[in-house]
């Protein structure tokens, strides 16, 4: 959809004529998972001055912040590396990229995670630069993507910071929580 020639949504529409945010493209892509992980992470994020705090793993270019501006041809790019972390087209940017983030934060700084824990695609590759360091929410285990981008965007709605983790040892996998109770949210213009 977002490719299409005939499109004529906003986003789609600027895509054709210049970068926009990735933040933006993946919320449109990725929908309420996506758009709850940024919510939570625009809120919450307590990063030093020397790195951005929101930031997105991508295919091909390691992570890089929501705020960047990314091109149509980029984005195809991005299409091309499965995220796999076997794939040294996908694992060496990603590697690299943590490492400089990790040159440029103090030692005690905590990295949260807000993709699942469950998988290793980039689990293993985050846990060899930062170990300890890397958190995740608690309440992540048993929940899948729709029920986490809920959670951020509930939490984030409340005001209430999640539980934070360390990924090195954790439960990945467990029982299913209960399902979120249906919350309307109102809308102020």
């Amino acid at each position: 959809m977002l490719f299409n020639e005939r499109a004529q949504f906003d986003l789609a529409c600027r895509l054709r004529l210049k970068a926009v945010p990735l933040g933006e493209v993946f919320s449109f892509l990725s929908g309420l998972y996506f758009r709850g992980k940024l919510t939570y992470a625009q809120k919450f994020a307590q990063a030093p001055p020397t790195v951005p705090g929101t930031l997105v793993i991508t295919s091909n270019r390691g992570v890089i912040d929501v705020t960047t501006p990314v091109t149509r041809k980029e984005l195809e790019l991005f299409s091309t590396t499965p995220i796999d972390e076997a794939d040294e087209r996908y694992r060496r940017p990603l590697l690299r990229e943590a490492r400089r983030i990790a040159k440029r934060v103090d030692a005690s700084c905590e990295i949260v995670l807000l993709g699942s824990i469950a998988t290793k695609k980039y689990v293993e590759v985050l846990l060899e630069v930062f170990g300890e360091r890397l958190l995740f929410p608690s309440e992540f285990v048993g929940r899948g993507d729709m029920s986490r981008g809920g959670l951020l965007l509930r939490a984030a709605s409340d005001n209430e910071e999640l539980n934070y983790i360390s990924v090195s040892g954790a439960v990945r996998h467990g029982t299913r929580p209960a399902k979120l109770t249906p919350r309307r949210y109102s809308t102020t213009g």
